[in-house]
């Protein structure tokens, strides 16, 4: 681990997840060539809840985390990227586990079941907007921040992955698209245990957003972070990691996308991994599209081979 990384973690504060969690199966749905398990585990004392889908047919197969969105819509969360509910481009569950993927989707703190104030997918927009922002207050006064907590409960869900039989531990990846980005983008940087990663519409430093007034998602909050470093150099410490992102040219939440990938380009370069980080950039905004959903998709395929 590089000093970088261990300044990192000193500033967020991340403390140490088991390498294995067991978890308790609530629910069991039998689904098109896999099924899906609710689930739920404790990380810290924490109680999460995650979708865990299970492919048909023996033997070992790769896994993916899936970190959902945000879009203001805290009622999504793994229900979105599991195809139960809201955009159907989030829906990258259903379409790996269909391709012989362990995938687990959880809720991220204050989304879907992990709210305070309603569970479930059923919408409460302007209490859900004032308890994650509570949340956030309190974490900061507490030290236990947002970024801390999210960061953390994504390592377990990769130790509930780590901790089952079927996955081939060689072969555990994650993705996210916008929060979900922001997420990856993280946690690839922190845990070696990921051997591919995609993030997708999320690539910006702290420093164009505040130049271009863009908003800051509440789990991005790290106080001091800007003071050393910013998103770039975060990035770079996910080499030699294969990584993919995914940007567009109207996308203010990836704005600065090719001059991060420039950055970290020159520190896979360094280590002979050149050909392990990779940019794909689309004419566009922020939402995910049709061309945007399958090329992820088959990039996780072909990153897990």
């Amino acid at each position: 681990m590089s000093t970088n990384s261990k300044e990192m973690l000193k500033l967020i504060d991340l403390k140490p997840v088991s390498s294995r969690i067991d978890y308790e199966v609530l629910e069991t749905f039998q689904c098109n060539g896999y099924r899906r398990e609710l689930i739920q585990y404790f990380i810290h004392g924490r109680k999460n809840t995650a979708f865990l889908l299970l492919p048909d047919g023996e033997g070992k197969h790769p896994a993916v985390l899936i970190n959902h969105q945000h879009n203001r819509e805290r009622n999504l969360g793994k229900s979105e990227v599991c195809g139960l509910a809201g955009n159907h481009l989030q829906a990258f569950g259903p379409a790996l586990a269909e391709r012989g993927f362990v995938v687990i989707a959880p809720d991220s703190l204050c989304f879907e079941d992990r709210r305070v104030n309603a569970s479930g997918i059923n919408k409460n927009d302007e209490d859900d907007d004032w308890q994650h922002f509570l949340t956030m207050c309190y974490g900061i006064l507490t030290g236990q921040t947002l970024a801390k907590t999210v960061i953390e409960d994504a390592m377990g869900a990769i130790s509930v992955l780590n901790g089952l039989d079927c996955v081939d531990y060689n072969k555990i990846g994650c993705l996210g698209h916008s929060y979900g980005g922001n997420t990856t983008i993280y946690l690839t940087a922190f845990d070696k245990r990921i051997h591919y990663a995609c993030a997708s519409g999320s690539a910006a430093t702290f420093r164009n957003r505040i130049k271009n007034n863009v908003g800051i998602e509440m789990a991005s909050v790290i106080p001091n972070f800007m003071r050393y470093y910013d998103i770039d150099d975060v990035v770079c410490e996910i080499c030699p990691t294969k990584f993919l992102i995914v940007s567009a040219t109207e996308d203010k939440y990836s704005k600065d996308a090719m001059d991060i990938y420039k950055k970290a380009e020159k520190e896979y370069i360094k280590c002979n991994a050149g050909q392990q980080i990779s940019i794909k950039q689309y004419e566009g905004g922020h939402a995910l599209t049709s061309e945007r959903f399958n090329y992820i998709v088959d990039w996780i395929i072909e990153a897990a081979k």
